[in-house]
């Protein structure tokens, strides 16, 4: 019966460009470590910095880049900004990847 195609449109040039820079910013194991800190919770700066031990202008920097890639948001709130998960998207991505890594292991 031949093989079956799971897509039946291959994604666009542009879409596959996109793609390839989603899994650029996810190729950093301190953004990673960020996406964990803000797994089921929203932590301002100070919050984050203390959770994965670096420095505020270190974290700035990788909250940037995260949240330009739209796998956070943030909130104000008076002076001080608050970061979270984006959506659900961003867990299933570090989970299954997380579960790949794991059955190598196996």
């Amino acid at each position: 019966m031949g093989e079956q195609k799971e897509n039946l449109h291959e994604p666009s040039e542009e879409a596959l460009f996109d793609m390839a820079e989603l899994f650029k910013v996810f190729g950093d194991s301190t953004r990673i470590r960020i996406l964990y800190a803000l797994f089921g919770q929203e932590l301002c700066v100070s919050d984050i910095c203390e959770k994965v031990e670096m420095s505020i202008s270190a974290v700035s920097h990788q909250l940037r880049l995260l949240k330009q890639a739209k796998l956070l948001r943030s909130r104000r709130a008076g002076r001080m900004t608050y970061y979270a998960l984006a959506d659900d998207h961003v867990k299933v991505i570090i989970g299954m990847a997380k579960e790949h890594i794991e059955e190598g292991l196996q």
